[in-house]
């Protein structure tokens, strides 16, 4: 059985940006020429700031402001769904690849035979190691475990449907049975990939397996390998680096929309100090004369702007 690793999904943005379209009907629908005129009635911070956390750029085509701005966060927000959805996509389809892979070149009988007959001291450019070092690859329980799947007869036999790698001295006598399976999730697919303990169940393993020295600091790690194993690895480190960029492009995502509100509510802003700055201010009236008979001794005129 093969679980499926989460991902961002390319329904999700699609559901989203129909959701945004919906919630910004109603918006179109109002007389922009009108909410420009009664600025106080209409047109506040909060409307264009919510337009562009909605959709990035309608805040500022809501502002009227010079095109280009709109089109900046627009086209970043293109840009980033793109990136999520692709990168998504290329990540799936190596992780579909080394799934198979590891399906066609690893296996539990192969792993039970080289836990029983794995070296016990070996030489590499005049340096010997013992069954200390290597006894990761020689024992097939340590701090990790797979889980078996029985079907059939085995299930009657040891009367429960799941059992741990732990017990697969039991199972020996069955590994080529086809009412046994490995469950293949997340896990399975991490662990014969990242630990030795695992590494004697890939194909090449009896005849090609190497060891590489990994610095951890204050010593120095063997890390056990064999070629098909390290193509593996390679796979597998390939598809994590494209899920990172689509990590990369959702933070980029939101920071576009976050930043295309602010934008917004400042400009709004301006936009109405500058027509506070812009307005007439005309007073009109009369002069009071005392020697006048009606008491009027003039007009009054006065004009701010």
């Amino acid at each position: 059985m093969v679980r499926n690793t989460g991902h961002t999904s390319k329904y999700y943005l699609i559901s989203r940006l129909i959701l945004s379209f919906l919630f910004t009907i109603p918006l179109f629908g109002q007389d922009s020429t009108k909410a420009v005129v009664e600025k106080d009635s209409t047109f506040y911070p909060g409307k264009p700031l919510i337009m562009s956390l909605i959709v990035p750029g309608l805040g500022q085509l809501y502002n009227k402001e010079p095109l280009w701005k709109p089109g900046i966060f627009i086209a970043t927000e293109i840009v980033s769904i793109t990136s999520i959805i692709y990168s998504n996509k290329k990540a799936d389809e190596i992780r579909m690849n080394y799934q198979e892979f590891a399906d066609e070149n690893w296996n539990i009988k192969d792993w039970w035979n080289f836990t029983q007959s794995g070296p016990e001291v070996i030489e590499n450019n005049g340096l010997f190691f013992t069954d200390n070092k290597l006894k990761a690859m020689r024992n097939y329980i340590g701090t990790h475990h797979l889980t078996i799947h029985l079907e059939g007869d085995l299930v009657n036999l040891f009367n429960t449907e799941f059992i741990t790698s732990d017990s697969l001295s039991i199972l020996s006598g069955y590994l080529d049975s086809e009412d046994l399976s490995m469950v293949k999730d997340r896990h399975y697919y991490e662990n014969i990939g990242k630990y030795d303990q695992f590494v004697g169940g890939w194909s090449d393993a009896s005849s090609e397996w190497y060891w590489e020295e990994k610095d951890v600091g204050d010593s120095t790690e063997i890390v056990i390998k064999t070629p098909r194993k390290q193509s593996y690895l390679d796979d597998r480190y390939e598809a994590n680096q494209w899920l990172s960029f689509a990590k990369f492009s959702i933070s980029a995502m939101m920071f576009n929309h976050v930043i295309s509100g602010l934008e917004a509510v400042w400009a709004n802003r301006n936009i109405k100090n500058e027509d506070k700055a812009k307005k007439v201010d005309l007073d009109l009236g009369l002069l009071f004369d005392p020697n006048n008979t009606h008491g009027i001794g003039g007009l009054s005129f006065r004009l701010n702007f």
